[in-house]
């Protein structure tokens, strides 16, 4: 999805007005217009359309509705907007349920603002990010679960040893500043490692990245 430079338009939806009011100013101070909010599924949907919203960021365990519902409804009422399921804790069947309803990002409320800010951005540049812990077990559950692995060495992509590195952090959820941070390296050159391992991978985002590495045994 393209984005122009006018600031993000974020609905926020979470039951829980103190957190929305907190995430707001955080938010606000950071260029973004708070375009609407909603504190249950229902309202989540209709805000999201009527304020032709960039992002919504929700969190859907709301009462009263079902928050994989809620998601479709989002992302069928308003396609061009990211959603960013962003909730306090997860079963992995809930974040494969929430990517398969068309949530971009799954993120814990418990993760620095810093990289809440940066999953945002990436969000709506077009990536799929998740929070590290999530990575972590979703990359964890897949090898459990069997996946049979390839032969990097044989069959899988010819990935560089510092592609390898970037890759790695990846699948523990890190965004591109904090693999900057890991590596040393810049953020043009983290943004040109991304770019050649989606290619030599066939994938689309990082979340995708993530499942081929686990699934090709790369790491």
């Amino acid at each position: 999805m393209a984005v122009s430079r006018r600031p993000l338009r974020v609905v926020l939806a979470d039951e829980h007005h103190l957190f929305r009011n907190g995430l707001r100013g955080t938010l606000a101070a950071e260029g973004m217009t708070i375009v609407g909010e909603a504190s249950d599924g229902e309202g989540a949907v209709a805000v999201a359309r009527e304020r032709e919203a960039d992002v919504v960021v929700i969190d859907p365990r709301m009462a009263g509705n079902s928050g994989i519902d809620t998601l479709r409804r989002i992302v069928t009422a308003r396609p061009q907007a990211r959603v960013i399921v962003l909730t306090a804790s997860a079963e992995h069947s809930e974040v494969l349920e929430a990517l398969a309803a068309g949530a971009c990002c799954f993120l814990l409320k418990d993760m620095r603002v810093e990289d809440l800010l940066a999953s945002i951005r990436l969000a709506a540049a077009g990536h799929a990010v998740l929070s590290r812990e999530i990575a972590k077990a979703l990359t964890g559950e897949l090898r459990s679960a069997g996946y049979e692995a390839v032969s990097a060495a044989n069959h899988g992509p010819q990935l560089t040893a510092r592609e390898l590195d970037v890759l790695r952090l990846i699948t523990q959820g890190a965004d591109n500043a904090t693999i900057g941070r890991e590596l040393s390296i810049s953020g043009h050159t983290v943004k040109q490692h991304v770019t050649s391992i989606l290619g030599k991978l066939g994938v689309q985002n990082r979340v995708q990245a993530a499942v081929r590495a686990v699934r090709a045994d790369l790491l």
